[in-house]
């Protein structure tokens, strides 16, 4: 058994459908779809975000992307501090990680 669906409450459903797919390779419906939309990984797994007004996540709470070397890590950290994301580099924790927030109201962490 694995888990294989996650929905996620976010601001901005559009915004956030295209943050995932740019940097992470989720593909996503050709709907742009304010209120709802349906994102798929490479696995299988489904992340369905869904539009809220007061989007309050915990503290700790993110999602996570696994890469396959430290330099996949530097390179997404790279994108997105070229794109205006305010990322701090990678640093050795639990892995090569660091983490991003996401359009939505969310935090992501990338880490190999």
């Amino acid at each position: 058994m694995k888990i294989n669906h996650i929905n996620l409450t976010v601001t901005d459903v559009i915004a956030t459908k295209e943050f995932l797919g740019k940097y992470f390779g989720l593909q996503t419906s050709e709907e742009n779809s304010e209120t709802f939309d349906v994102l798929f990984d490479d696995d299988g797994s489904v992340l369905t975000l869904m539009k809220g007004k007061d989007v309050m996540y915990p503290k700790t709470f993110h999602i996570g992307f696994i890469q396959e070397s430290e330099e996949k890590v530097n390179e997404i950290n790279k994108r997105l501090k070229d794109d205006g994301y305010d990322v701090k580099p990678p640093k050795r924790l639990h892995g090569w990680t660091f983490y991003v927030e996401a359009p939505g109201g969310f935090t992501v962490e990338v880490l190999a």
